[in-house]
């Protein structure tokens, strides 16, 4: 099944599933997840923790997501990420989503693959 919203990732991630397959336009926002060098990472990370510590009470998305994150990211990947975050209950589902190797990606497809 193709996951196409951050609620379903979520869902995958924290089932820990082996394979994961996003279409459409989140496949450009987990790919962009991915691509993030390590250091630029740790910046985005610090600020998404923050959105989402702010959101989780609350089940929602939070709209301070941090210039951290936003510079790094991009606006519409960094609100994504925070989705993802909230979804999964916590910031540790997008480091568990960046350990994911991936074995197909495309314009609207990324195939990732449990390392």
């Amino acid at each position: 099944m193709a996951i196409s919203n951050e609620d379903d990732l979520g869902d995958a991630l924290n089932n820990n599933e082996d394979t994961i397959e996003i279409e459409g336009d989140l496949a450009r926002k987990v790919f962009k997840i991915k691509a993030t060098g390590n250091v630029a990472w740790i910046i985005a990370i610090a600020a998404i923790g923050v959105a989402v510590a702010l959101a989780i009470p609350s089940g929602g998305t939070s709209g301070l997501i941090g210039a951290g994150a936003i510079t790094v990211l991009g606006l519409p990947v960094a609100t994504s990420a925070v989705a993802i975050a909230v979804a999964a209950g916590g910031v540790g589902a997008l480091n568990k989503l960046r350990g994911y190797k991936v074995i197909e990606h495309s314009d609207n497809k990324l195939i990732l693959k449990r390392s």
